[in-house]
């Protein structure tokens, strides 16, 4: 069966989009569980993301999720700090130890021990108390100094530094501030909070096999490109998880020849009407291969919200199911104002569709709102 980019798009809002009752916690943990792993190094992306998706849950609530560790924060996947469920965080740290282990060797040059041994060290140090990153920094350096004499280590670089506390075992809280800001971060040994997860580690065949089918649940349909780029695998190993699962997913051929998967039994396509403010990074764009992201935006669009040279994106404005333009909250603290550029070529929002989400985002951000401008991007 062949599809459009159109129809692509439609079949993964039906997942990104999901119908959550309630706004309690415990709709904050079924609506993670259906959109998947939410990329955080913004720390108000998940609230934004929610609010879209979870119109009327409040700030508190998320906050109270994450306190109650029914959601967590950690860097896994690519590298990157995501928020997800506890099952969800146990695969990405599958994803980030398989995936990212070759960069970890070529940094930390060990000479007598391997890359698994610093992993425990650093989980040790941080398993019974919060560990600031200038500190596992430092423990790191002792501990290669004292444990691996031979080593030629590269850590004072910043991607060097990341990796004491970028690790995929352990998960970070605010030390300041509340979860939604970017307060100094503080970090903790996962399996100390989250419970063992050996098995999990263990199984790394089975764990990669599930870790895919997470993606197809909450992003699919999805090339075997979109699968690696998301998780931070090599197509190899993409290909070979596919090889096991492939007899039992349904598969579709492409607007660009590219076989695309998804789940037997998975929702149909839906064409949601309306505006949707969504965050930094949305897995509306960072689910998908960074050169194939067509089913929800045109080539021309993306290029104006996703700087290439320093891979920043702005917060994507949908309507009717396309990312058609570009949001941002002017001011400082509290008070804020809406400014929302729709590119030209697209529909207009309407000033009432933009304010109905301008209020869920106020809910579950916390700001209070001064103004809203809907205008035409430059």
């Amino acid at each position: 069966m062949s599809v459009t980019w159109e129809e692509l798009g439609a079949r993964s809002l039906a997942r990104q989009l999901p119908n959550v009752e309630g706004r309690g916690v415990d709709a904050v943990v079924r609506a993670l569980h259906a959109i998947g792993p939410v990329q955080a190094q913004t720390a108000r992306s998940p609230y934004v993301a929610l609010a879209a998706r979870l119109p009327g849950v409040t700030r508190d609530t998320i906050s109270a999720t994450y306190e109650s560790w029914a959601i967590v924060r950690g860097s896994n996947l690519r590298g990157t700090v995501h928020t997800s469920t506890p099952e969800d965080h146990a695969l990405l740290e599958v994803a980030i130890r398989y995936g990212q282990h070759r960069f970890y060797e070529r940094t930390w040059r060990l000479a007598e021990h391997r890359v698994e041994d610093v992993w425990e060290a650093i989980e040790t140090y941080a398993a019974r108390e919060w560990r600031t990153a200038q500190e596992l920094h430092d423990h790191l350096r002792g501990w290669l100094d004292a444990h691996d004499a031979g080593h030629d280590a590269r850590i004072d670089d910043t991607a060097g530094r990341s990796l004491s506390f970028g690790h995929g075992g352990l998960v970070r809280r605010p030390l300041t501030g509340g979860w939604e800001g970017q307060g100094r971060p503080g970090y903790r040994t996962a399996a100390t909070l989250l419970g063992p997860r050996a098995e999990v580690l263990a199984d790394v065949e089975g764990s990669l096999d599930a870790l895919v089918r997470r993606h197809l649940e909450c992003h699919g349909p999805s090339s075997r490109h979109d699968l690696a780029w998301w998780a931070g695998l090599g197509l190899t190993v993409v290909d070979t998880v596919l090889a096991r699962l492939v007899a039992d997913l349904v598969t579709h051929q492409g607007p660009d020849g590219r076989d695309y998967h998804e789940l037997p039994g998975a929702p149909g396509p839906v064409e949601p009407p309306g505006v949707r403010l969504l965050p930094e990074f949305d897995a509306t764009l960072c689910a998908y291969d960074s050169k194939r992201r067509d089913r929800f935006v045109t080539a021309e669009h993306l290029a104006h919200l996703w700087n290439i040279k320093n891979g920043l994106l702005q917060a994507p404005l949908m309507v009717d199911g396309r990312l058609t333009g570009a949001w941002r909250l002017d001011g400082s603290g509290t008070l804020r104002r809406l400014d929302v550029r729709w590119f030209a070529g697209t529909r207009r929002p309407r000033k009432a569709e933009v304010e109905e989400q301008a209020a869920a985002l106020q809910t579950a951000y916390g700001v209070t709102l001064t103004g809203v401008t809907v205008a035409r991007a430059d």
